[in-house]
């Protein structure tokens, strides 16, 4: 009998340092590279959570511009990228440095500036028009500066407008969207903005108002604006890279579940969202 007792008290032993064990076991990190928008926008703290349970595993968030993002990939200092500078991200595949680049969302860029409009540009249709304006103008203009997503959109727009911005006029800042905004902000200064990012920010920016683009991206009729978002897991030749769990990522981002709560966010508070899912769609 007592034979028995002593069994049966290790096997419950044995089960429960098992069961311990289990439940106790380290989750996997994976460096997550991406731009400020995803960020600063609130998305990331929105549905990360749900992807760290469900996987066990640590999302370690960089957040800097896409150029950034982009060179950490390149060094082998990222597991995935979420970017938003389609030809980089091109170029990042091509070169052997990342496996597939996949659609997440898109949203679209647009000008701020202040209420008050000193060069005129509210209600222009086209992006580029309204930058040879403020140029024209010397209106300050806050640049980003940071071989971002953003700043190469805004570099693209000024080659198209015919304008090398230089001079006091233009500020280049080497800053994220959300300290961008808040020093125009404050100077009375236009900068260009993923629409995202600005209305997340909107109640610490009462000098700013959309002056190019319209109230949502359905009523912004210039095709330059759009700002797709692609995410693609780092070549795991480079070493040390967490492949399985960067194609467990994508997999999730771009699965039904989340590309649904993606749509959502942001509806509620600002009656648009501030993404719109586009997995599987190009």
């Amino acid at each position: 009998m007592r034979s028995k007792f002593t069994l049966l008290f290790l096997l419950t032993f044995l089960l429960v340092g098992f069961l311990s064990a289990c439940g106790s076991s380290e989750p996997e990190v994976l460096r997550l590279a991406t731009t400020t928008s995803t960020a600063d926008s609130g998305l990331l703290d929105a549905i990360l959570p749900a992807f760290e349970e469900a996987h066990n595993a640590q999302v370690d968030v960089v957040a800097v511009g896409t150029g950034q993002a982009i060179e950490l990939g390149e060094a082998g200092d990222a597991d995935v990228i979420l970017v938003h500078a389609r030809g980089r991200e091109d170029e990042f595949v091509a070169a052997g440095h990342g496996t597939e680049r996949h659609d997440v969302m898109y949203n679209d860029f647009v000008i701020v500036g202040p209420t008050a409009d000193p060069a005129g540009i509210r209600g222009t249709a086209l992006a580029q028009d309204a930058l040879a304006a403020i140029a024209a103008s010397e209106a300050t203009f806050a640049s980003r500066g940071d071989d971002s997503g953003t700043h190469t959109k805004e570099l693209a727009l000024w080659e198209a407008a015919g304008v090398t911005p230089e001079g006091d006029w233009y500020k280049s800042l080497g800053q994220g969207m959300g300290d961008t905004l808040l020093f125009a902000n404050e100077t009375n200064a236009y900068t260009l903005t993923d629409r995202g990012t600005f209305l997340s920010m909107q109640d610490t920016l009462p000098n700013l108002g959309i002056l190019v683009g319209g109230a949502s991206i359905a009523d912004n009729g210039d095709p330059a604006l759009l700002n797709p978002y692609g995410v693609i897991p780092v070549n795991p030749d480079k070493g040390n890279i967490n492949d399985d769990l960067a194609q467990e990522f994508v997999e999730w981002i771009t699965s039904e579940e989340v590309q649904a709560e993606i749509g959502e966010f942001g509806r509620d508070q600002f009656g648009q969202p501030l993404f719109y899912p586009d997995a599987g769609q190009n």
